[in-house]
């Protein structure tokens, strides 16, 4: 994520991956049918014990559920531009991780109307964001099960402490749905934690305009199937590589469709809003370069497609790095764009295990912006980082606020300090341990957490390991200490 510079505005508040051995969609949803349908895996009654609501997380304790890992979300949503409204069925298919008789997921408002466990219903309350599910059957641990939610009503925009805006929001000709850290909640439940990635099946209907003109519709991964009924235009979007939820998007509007392909044979989708169409003129020429560039830096592409959307969205402070396409709300600065994208290897690909470890996402796509400007004929990473430290860069104000692996609350969690110090410990340890080894420690990176999830501990060890130093005065003074070092 990142704030558009052109507006001045600072960043907003706001083991590997444990589901790194789940099977592609296509043919996960093929062993389940069998899992979710058959006996159980064992013989005897299983009483189990609620999962808990929330995964620890100290910066978002209410965010995501214990008691269970998602493999696949399959979500079929029907939208009614003109009236915002939502009807939506969720079919979750998750793996137990202990025996459970009930459990939850994360929904914020939207009315649910049935909700089913293994084809059975269930009972099902409601606390705050907190959707509480009793199976008519405990789950037992390791059990492969599925949950049908449907679901309707007008999704919520959230409005979080600093001002920004997430979830469910209205553009000028439909919506698009933001989800970091909360906001995909407010479209689909489920486990709204980095840590449990899934894959996604999105399907969307919309109606067409009163002229008869079909409305886009843009989500992650791939198109796999359109149809046009006359009345309707449906597109079904599918990712095939694990995914944290606040990533997942839906856009809906009318756009300019550019593709393409990259150097490495990857499938480019970018989507214009119109009223942003002479602005944003480079972008289709721009993601291809910026994803080939990235690629021999920070290693092969994660993802099967790349892309960029483009919205008509005045007043969005921020852009997102929703998988495989980023979504921008107005026209991009070209280091806007490069850092969105260093996220589909930073963040995307490589998610955080906790919130606290965000500045591994920022501080390296901050850095691969000092990077391509360095390249591009301008600024070194040397003399950013010096003006950094000296207070001269724009982006600079607040960076010594606190420490970027410990930011102090949720609402700090995207602050200055957790991209452009987290930039700077990056700085740090390529002078530390060398250009080759450097980027080799980032390629490593890339590979050994591809498609799953991370943390700072991890980092630092590889850091280590790779250099065959010992980093940790240099740890304690750029990414824990509270003070501004007292020299570079």
């Amino acid at each position: 994520m990142k704030p558009h510079r052109a507006k001045g505005g600072r960043p907003r508040s706001a083991v590997p991956g444990r589901l790194s051995g789940w099977a592609p969609a296509t043919a996960l949803l093929l062993a389940l049918t069998t899992s979710c349908t058959g006996s159980a895996p064992e013989s005897g009654a299983v009483v189990g014990k609620p999962g808990t609501a929330g995964v620890g997380d100290r910066l978002f304790p209410a965010l995501g559920n214990g008691g269970y890992d998602v493999g696949h979300y399959g979500l079929t949503l029907d939208y009614v531009p003109e009236t915002n409204h939502l009807k939506a069925t969720a079919v979750i298919t998750a793996r137990a991780t202990q025996d459970l008789s009930r459990f939850n997921l994360d929904l914020s408002g939207l009315r649910v109307r049935t909700t089913t466990v293994q084809g059975s219903e269930a009972q099902v309350s409601r606390s705050g964001n907190e959707l509480i599910v009793t199976p008519a059957k405990a789950v037992r641990k390791r059990e492969v099960f599925r949950t049908v939610v449907t679901y309707d009503g007008t999704p919520r925009t959230l409005k979080d402490d600093d001002g920004a805006t997430e979830g469910w929001i209205e553009t000028d000709d439909g919506s698009a749905a933001l989800g970091q850290p909360s906001g995909s909640m407010t479209w689909f439940p489920g486990n709204h934690h980095p840590s449990d990635k899934a894959t996604y099946d999105i399907t969307v209907t919309v109606p067409k305009d009163a002229d008869g003109d079909p409305y886009d519709v843009i989500s992650n991964g791939e198109l796999i199937a359109e149809e046009d009924t006359g009345g309707t235009v449906t597109r079904h979007w599918r990712t095939e590589e694990p995914m944290a939820s606040y990533l997942a998007h839906v856009s809906v509007g009318y756009f300019e469709i550019r593709k393409g392909r990259t150097d490495d044979d990857v499938p480019v989708y970018v989507a214009i809003d119109p009223d942003e169409a002479e602005d944003a003129a480079d972008v289709a020429d721009l993601v291809p370069e910026i994803i080939d560039w990235a690629g021999r830096r920070f290693g092969p592409y994660p993802f099967s497609s790349t892309g960029a959307i483009v919205d008509h969205l005045p007043g969005l402070d921020y852009a997102l790095e929703t998988q495989t396409r980023p979504y921008f709300g107005e026209a991009p600065e070209e280091t806007l764009l490069v850092h969105e994208l260093a996220h589909q290897w930073f963040g995307n690909s490589v998610t955080p295990r906790r919130w606290k470890d965000m500045w591994l996402s920022e501080g390296l796509a901050t850095y691969a912006e000092w990077l391509w400007e360095e390249e591009r004929g301008n600024r070194s990473t040397t003399e950013t980082f010096e003006d950094f430290y000296d207070g001269t860069d724009t982006e600079s104000e607040g960076i010594w606020a606190f420490p970027p692996a410990d930011p102090p609350s949720a609402e700090r969690v995207s602050d200055p300090p957790v991209y452009g110090r987290g930039a700077m410990v990056v700085h740090k340890v390529r002078g530390a341990v060398g250009d080759e080894t450097f980027f080799g420690i980032l390629r490593t990176w890339t590979e050994q957490h591809r498609h799953g999830n991370a943390d700072t501990g991890q980092f630092i060890a590889l850091c280590e390991s790779e250099s065959g130093k010992d980093l940790t005065a240099l740890f304690n003074t750029w990414l824990f200490d509270e003070k501004k070092p007292s020299r570079m």
